[in-house]
């Protein structure tokens, strides 16, 4: 004799499959034939309802203070034109105003000195999260210019010797080049093994090493007394990038030259 059918199951059972990613399902197979086959149409519909959901907080997991916002995924591999449609987003939260931040206004502090407080703490939170934030979001969020905002934010990593874990600094968009000057001078000033230079900038073992084969090639160019032309052909990277490693080379040589000969003796 076969199993006996269990009716309660067969009679509410569909109830449980009345889900959005049921509605999916069904939407999916109809009008994208090629994606059809369970296992395919399984993953789309869970992808999609991740993708709806991902960004959703409940109002208990959030209080006063944090915003919620999209970021571009740190694992992204950015291309040329990529739009941004073809990117990976993260939902974050964000402290936008914090007890500190009250107290600065409080203290009748002007909004441009609370800047290099504020946007370096955003970054190093979306970063903590697995996503990225750009220059614009930076510039919408506090509510400034991106144009004003640039110029802090590379003053701070150059006055603090650090980076800021951001679009510009860890996918490379835009011109700036001051996370390449301070990955080379951790190595290179401060005398730090790679994997710790990886580590405090906030890069990947393979970003540093490209970086530091890039001044490398630049200071042996300047050696040779090739002009920024001939040299920008050996990294091949622009004119400005063997502008920023020539300038970089300079300092070293400088810091170099103000050592005690007992100092010099000890980093050989």
């Amino acid at each position: 004799m076969g199993a006996k059918a269990d009716f309660v199951r067969k009679k509410y059972g569909p109830l449980a499959r009345k889900t959005l990613t049921s509605a999916l399902w069904s939407c999916l197979a109809e009008d994208f034939p090629p994606l059809r086959g369970e296992r395919r149409l399984r993953a789309s519909a869970e992808r999609i309802r991740e993708l709806i959901f991902g960004p959703v907080r409940s109002r208990e997991a959030l209080r006063h203070g944090p915003v919620l916002w999209l970021g571009i995924a740190t694992e992204e591999r950015p291309g040329w034109r990529k739009p941004l449609s073809q990117m990976e987003l993260v939902a974050l939260l964000l402290e936008l105003v914090t007890d500190e931040h009250i107290e600065a206004i409080l203290k009748r502090e002007k909004a441009g000195a609370r800047l290099p407080r504020r946007c370096p703490r955003l970054c190093r939170q979306a970063h903590k999260q697995g996503g990225l934030l750009s220059n614009c979001d930076l510039a919408v969020l506090p509510g400034c210019s991106d144009s004003a905002l640039a110029p802090v934010l590379a003053d701070y990593e150059r006055n603090n010797n650090c980076l800021v874990p951001r679009r510009a600094t860890l996918h490379d968009v835009g011109s700036g080049l001051t996370h390449q000057r301070v990955i080379c001078w951790k190595r290179y000033g401060e005398g730090k093994r790679s994997e710790q230079v990886a580590r405090e900038s906030c890069h990947g073992m393979e970003a540093v090493d490209r970086y530091l084969g890039q001044f490398e090639r630049v200071r042996h160019g300047r050696r040779q007394e090739f002009s920024e032309e001939e040299t920008a052909y050996v990294p091949g990277g622009s004119r400005a990038l063997v502008a920023e490693y020539r300038a970089l080379d300079e300092q070293l040589r400088g810091a170099e030259g103000k050592q005690k000969p007992d100092e010099k003796k000890e980093t050989k």
